[in-house]
């Protein structure tokens, strides 16, 4: 039996419903099935729950022979706001939860194409997130980016630098900043721009043209592409936080900053102008 865990509440008063085996939909569809993130009340951050939700959903998704695509979508106003910073504990419950980087790479090495649709905030993980799918189709009022460093925080799974050029990604990960769809398509981070209310009508539409096409040549043509990156050093560059060079530019970054109390009001101050939405540049005191 797990500790009852506190009660958690929206800025504007509602109730966050507790995690459940309803924070992550699976739904199949005419030749692929649909993921949602469904915890809208909190933008659909990322949680244990969330991160259990998605590996069952794929777990089915890739059990099913009908199934010959996945459309990646988020519940509500947002795509994904990222890690969930104030979610509940994990349970000790032993069930295995796999962490970010394990269901990133499951999108990244899975036989069924992928589509990310993403309507809203893709920011954090939810970047990351959309970022590793095959194909990702924003709504026009998607807002996108990398804005770990306005709380301080470095960025868990590096995949950025592999989507957009040099300089965008500098920008996206050195500014925090957020960018709507269009310059998002520009800098290489989504593949098309659609009106908001087209969105998963788009996105189905992608993915029933994989469905058309001979599964065994849409999943060589995948792993080929892929197979370029990871000869670029695409997992070593995932996997950064192993690389002794960042461990010891990270250690140095944490004696001289992190604990401190100016720290601790950056990453505070940082986490209260998103969940306010204020998508202003964090510059802190």
């Amino acid at each position: 039996m797990t500790e009852e865990q506190p009660k958690r509440y929206t800025p504007d008063g509602q109730e966050v419903p507790p995690p459940s085996e309803n924070d992550v939909l699976y739904e199949p569809d005419d030749g692929f099935a649909w993921i949602t993130l469904n915890r809208p009340l909190v933008l659909n951050a990322v949680d244990w729950s969330l991160r259990r939700g998605v590996g069952r959903a794929l777990d089915q998704a890739e059990a099913d022979e009908d199934v010959r695509a996945i459309v990646l979508r988020g519940a509500g106003r947002a795509f994904c706001a990222g890690g969930d910073m104030q979610g509940s504990a994990e349970p000790e419950d032993g069930v295995e939860t796999p962490s970010a980087m394990d269901l990133m790479m499951r999108i990244w090495m899975s036989p069924r194409p992928v589509v990310a649709a993403v309507g809203g905030h893709a920011v954090g993980q939810g970047c990351e997130w959309a970022g590793v799918c095959d194909m990702t189709i924003a709504a026009d009022d998607a807002k996108i980016g990398e804005i770990q460093i306005r709380h301080g925080f470095g960025v868990p799974i590096l995949i950025t630098p592999f989507l957009a050029s040099l300089k965008h990604a500098k920008e996206l990960l050195m500014l925090g900043s957020l960018v709507g769809a269009d310059e998002a398509m520009r800098m290489g981070l989504v593949n098309r721009v659609v009106p908001r209310d087209e969105l998963f009508d788009e996105a189905a539409k992608v993915a029933k043209q994989f469905a058309a096409l001979p599964p065994h040549g849409v999943r060589l043509n995948k792993y080929l592409v892929n197979r370029v990156y990871e000869l670029q050093a695409f997992r070593e560059a995932l996997a950064y936080h192993d690389d002794p060079v960042i461990q010891a530019l990270s250690a140095e970054a944490s004696s001289d900053a992190v604990g401190t109390d100016r720290m601790k009001v950056l990453r505070e101050q940082g986490w209260n102008a998103f969940i306010k939405g204020r998508d202003e540049a964090f510059t802190g005191p």
